[in-house]
C-alpha cells in the first residue's frame, strides 16, 4: 500500500539538526502514528513520505519554511512575574503552555530580570533545519472514524458512544 491522502502511517525516525545532534527519535520506543493528509506530521515530512511503501527508509532535509516555520522575533514578549502564579520558582528554560490569539502555544521562558519575565512563543525547533532519517513500518486505510476527528485512534482511545 502506498502512503497518500487518508492513510495511517507507522514510522521509525531519528531526528538531528544541522550539526548532527539529535533531537529527537522514535528508534527503541514506540513508532510515531499519523494520519496522513491530516497535518499529522510537519509539511515537509509528510511530503516526503507520500508515494512511499512499507520498508522504505528515507533521509531527508526540511528546511524551516517546510517545517516549524521561520523564528519570529515578534514571538518574543516581556510580561510581568505577576502573571504567574509561581513566578519565584521560573527559571530559563522553563516551557509551558499559553492561550494566544492563533490559539494554544508552547512558551519558553528565556530571561528573567527582576520582575520582568520574557518569553518566546515561537516552536523550539522554529528555524531550525530538521533532518530525519525514517523507516516506513506500516501503512494501513484509516477507519471511518479516524476519518470523521482527524486522527489516529489507538487502541481503546474512544469508548464505545462517544
Amino acid at each position: 500500500m502506498i502512503i497518500s491522502k487518508d492513510k495511517v502511517v507507522t514510522i521509525d525516525y531519528s531526528l538531528t539538526d544541522e550539526e548532527g545532534e539529535l533531537i529527537d527519535s522514535s528508534v527503541g520506543e514506540e513508532p510515531l502514528v499519523y494520519l496522513h493528509g491530516h497535518h499529522g506530521v510537519i509539511p515537509g515530512l509528510e511530503q516526503a513520505l507520500a508515494g512511499r511503501r512499507v520498508g522504505d527508509r528515507l533521509e531527508v532535509s526540511i528546511p524551516p519554511e517546510e517545517g516549524y516555520g521561520d523564528w519570529d522575533e515578534d514571538l518574543v514578549e516581556v510580561v510581568g512575574a505577576e502573571d504567574f502564579d509561581d513566578a519565584e520558582e521560573l527559571e530559563i528554560g522553563t516551557q509551558f503552555e499559553t492561550m494566544t490569539e492563533d490559539g494554544t502555544r508552547l512558551a519558553t521562558i528565556i530571561d528573567i530580570e527582576g520582575d520582568e519575565i520574557t518569553v518566546d512563543l515561537n516552536h523550539p525547533l522554529a528555524g531550525m533545519t530538521l533532518n530525519f532519517d525514517v523507516t516506513v513500518l506500516e501503512v494501513r486505510d484509516a477507519t471511518a472514524e479516524e476519518l470523521a476527528h482527524g486522527h489516529v485512534h489507538g487502541h481503546g482511545e474512544h469508548d464505545e458512544g462517544h
